[in-house]
């Protein structure tokens, strides 16, 4: 209940400063939307998915009008992966609501951290020679990070909640520099959802851990 109340008191106060600051309508719907999912998924419940649909379509056409114009390109890759991460969560379940969260591997570290490099320079570069975005390089890496943590939350990657706490210290700066106020509260929120994601979803991994070694070892001593 007590969880149920603090979501409540952060929708209010994100539609009241969306008035305050005469956010559109468009605005308004995608931060409450975009609320609710990172707190369904901090809480591993497939409702996020569904809500995080309707966030992604509306997020699309608000960057388009701010100029944003990697974000808003993100949205289409939000798109395909909340529809994986959607059928992801449902398959191989072991007889829990979504599948279990599993940890990186170096390698995966590795790969994305190449990706990271030549993702941003190449789509910023773009950005820069063929558009007129406002911070394009910043706007690229945001929207890169984005991608990669995205990917690793619809993969239950317990590591996503870490990238995503770098995107929403960063949104927060590329919002408030772009006076899209409402977003940068909404960020806020999303900075204090992702480190209460990371904790809760870290818990549960190693409590999963103890019971498989735990099972092991039962099944090691009667060998």
């Amino acid at each position: 209940m007590k969880n149920v109340w603090t979501l409540f008191t952060a929708l209010i106060l994100t539609v009241a400063i969306a008035v305050y600051t005469s956010s559109s309508t468009l605005e308004i719907v995608a931060t409450t939307t975009g609320l609710l999912s990172v707190w369904f998924t901090a809480r591993q419940n497939i409702w996020a998915w569904p809500i995080g649909i309707v966030n992604v379509i509306c997020f699309f056409f608000t960057f388009e009008e701010a100029k944003l114009y990697a974000d808003m390109t993100l949205q289409l890759f939000f798109l395909v992966l909340s529809v994986y991460g959607w059928i992801y969560w449902l398959t191989k379940r072991e007889g829990a609501q979504v599948r279990p969260t599993r940890r990186i591997t170096r390698r995966l570290v590795l790969t994305l951290a190449v990706v990271l490099v030549a993702a941003t320079w190449a789509w910023g570069f773009v950005l820069h020679t063929y558009t007129d975005a406002s911070i394009p390089y910043a706007d690229a890496l945001i929207a890169t990070l984005s991608m990669i943590a995205q990917f690793l939350l619809s993969s239950k990657v317990l590591e996503n909640w870490l990238i995503w706490i770098t995107v929403d210290v960063l949104s927060i700066a590329m919002y408030a520099y772009k006076e899209l106020y409402t977003f940068a509260f909404l960020y806020v929120i999303f900075l204090f959802i992702a480190t209460a994601g990371f904790i809760s979803w870290k818990r549960e991994l190693r409590q999963s851990e103890q019971r498989r070694d735990a099972r092991w070892n039962n099944i090691a001593q009667q060998v």
